[in-house]
């Protein structure tokens, strides 16, 4: 019978298939689950590689490619591994899922409680697996889904007591004190949509293609890197749909040219102040972004390790996408754990540009 693990070698010899099965179980291999199962003579039963029952003697045991050859064989399967039930891992996924749809689709927010019973787990494992498959507690997966209703909501109803209570608020006072950490603004000034505002913006060409800068009064509030000026500046009015804008005068053009002169030569620093606005959270993970210095990168687990959250890379790459100032917020410094590049919403072979320049400087 044909090994589906990978022969090694000891004193030059190839490790005979069923010795290194059995090594497989004597470990509980978590990588040997779904490659082959292990029957019992003397219990009847087969088990997976991992089954935590007290380990067989070697001369009673045999190995079976599938579930149904083991039950072919007249074994049954084992009530505490459940071999022929789909692993662990997917169980658990299967479960976060459902607890997902619950909070997607629940008008409260569902308890910690009605969320780990949903799941069929305690309180305490149901948080601990739910932060480990999505890389956030199941309350700022909650916050998240329902900053997205929030602004929805705000953008479509004609005043923000209607939009409260479409996003799932029963009381104006619940809203209230959670609206800033969800929008990162006031809900009037979100609904403003920069009313009332000047933003001075200027499309110009880099050596990474048409590249846009706004700025109000308070500093930068918009880098954006594009193929299509116009696209650009649509972008703009989309973000701040009442805000007044202003076609760049010469002091303006000085600020553009910083900008562009600092992705050409990254060396010299960027001291412009910035105007952005977000959640908390993605607050801290911009501010560790501008820490990471000129010509490094750093790893999105790393940068949640550093903000005390090692479970949040996933929500550490959603901050990173929600970025509004290209380079004077280095996003592009951010790579996976293998050092591979994607994800960057300008495109990734900017990415690769800013990061080899930056590397040569």
């Amino acid at each position: 019978m044909t090994s589906p693990l990978t022969h090694t070698e000891t004193n030059s010899r190839p490790v005979p298939a069923e010795d290194q099965r059995w090594q497989a179980v004597l470990h509980r291999d978590r990588e040997a689950d779904g490659q082959f199962v292990y029957s019992v003579a003397t219990t009847g039963i087969y088990c997976r590689p991992t089954c935590a029952a007290r380990l067989p003697r070697r001369e009673n045991v045999r190995f079976h490619p599938s579930c149904e050859d083991a039950e072919r064989a007249g074994f049954r399967a084992c009530r505490r591994c459940r071999p022929n039930e789909a692993a662990l891992k997917e169980r658990q996924a299967a479960a976060i899922a459902k607890a997902c749809r619950l909070i997607e689709e629940a008008e409260e927010v569902p308890s910690l409680d009605i969320l780990a019973a949903a799941a069929g787990m305690s309180r305490f494992h149901f948080h601990r697996v739910f932060k480990a498959h999505t890389g956030v507690t199941p309350k700022a997966y909650a916050d998240a889904h329902r900053a997205r209703r929030v602004r929805d909501e705000l953008s479509q109803r004609d005043t923000v007591t209607e939009a409260i209570y479409g996003a799932g608020f029963n009381s104006n006072g619940r809203f209230y004190a959670a609206s800033s950490g969800l929008l990162g603004m006031t809900p009037t000034e979100f609904r403003a949509g920069g009313r009332g505002q000047s933003i001075r913006f200027a499309v110009g060409e880099c050596s990474l293609g048409s590249i846009l800068v706004a700025a109000t009064e308070k500093g930068v509030c918009a880098i954006e890197f594009g193929d299509d000026p116009e696209a650009l500046v649509r972008n703009l009015q989309d973000r701040f749909p009442k805000a007044r804008l202003i076609g760049a005068d010469k002091a303006f053009e000085e600020i553009v040219a910083k900008v562009v002169g600092f992705i050409e030569a990254p060396a010299q620093g960027f001291d412009l102040p910035l105007d952005v606005r977000g959640t908390a959270f993605e607050r801290r993970v911009w501010q560790a972004l501008r820490d990471i210095p000129v010509g490094a990168t750093v790893s999105y687990s790393e940068i949640a390790r550093r903000l005390g959250e090692p479970k949040s890379a996933r929500a550490v790459a959603r901050a990173c996408g929600s970025n509004p100032v290209a380079v004077a917020i280095p996003c592009h410094r951010v790579v996976h754990a293998d050092a591979s590049l994607s994800g960057y919403r300008w495109g990734v072979e900017r990415k690769q540009a800013l990061l080899a320049r930056e590397a040569a400087a």
